[in-house]
C-alpha cells in the first residue's frame, strides 16, 4: 500500500519512482567495500571519486558505518606516496577523514615490493590477500561494489 502511495505522489509531483523510494526510507547506516585492481590511473581517480560520490549519495558519512577500499595488483602502484598522483592524493585524504581504510594486498605488496612505509599514513596491509579480505567483509555484510 506504501509503495503505491509512494508512485502515485511521485507520478503527481513529477518525481521518479526510484527518487521517492529513495526519500521514502529512513536512513541507515551502511558498510561497503569497493574493489580496485587495474593499472590505470583513470579507474583509480575514477574509483575514488564513485566513493566520494557514493557517501553523498548516501545522504553523507553520517550514514556510512564502515567503508574500506581495497586494492590489489597494479592499482597499488598509484598509492606509493613518492610520485602519487596529486589528484588521488587529495581524495584519499579527505575519504581517509570520512573514516575510509585503505587496505593494501600483502600478497601485491610482497610482488611489486612496495612497504608499508611506501603507502600513505593509514594504509592498512591485508597478509592474508586483497581478495580474502573482500570475502571477510562480504560474509560481515558489506556490500561489494568494483567500479
Amino acid at each position: 500500500m506504501r509503495a503505491a502511495f509512494v508512485a502515485v505522489v511521485a507520478i503527481v509531483f513529477g518525481v521518479s519512482v526510484a527518487e521517492a523510494s529513495h526519500l521514502a526510507e529512513q536512513p541507515k547506516k551502511h558498510r561497503i567495500v569497493y574493489h580496485l585492481d587495474e593499472a590505470s590511473i583513470d579507474k583509480t581517480k575514477f574509483a575514488l571519486g564513485n566513493l566520494e560520490n557514493h557517501v553523498k549519495g548516501v545522504g553523507g558519512i553520517a550514514n556510512v558505518e564502515a567503508m574500506e577500499l581495497v586494492v590489489h595488483g597494479p592499482a597499488l602502484r598509484h598509492f606509493v606516496t613518492v610520485g602519487m598522483d596529486q589528484g588521488v592524493k587529495e581524495a584519499l585524504e579527505r575519504l581517509q577523514a570520512q573514516g575510509l581504510v585503505l587496505g593494501a594486498c600483502g600478497n601485491t605488496m610482497r610482488g611489486l615490493s612496495i612497504t608499508l612505509d611506501q603507502l600513505p599514513r593509514g594504509a592498512t596491509p591485508l597478509p592474508q590477500g586483497g581478495v580474502v579480505r573482500i570475502m571477510e567483509l562480504q560474509e560481515r555484510g558489506y556490500v561489494y561494489i568494483r567500479p
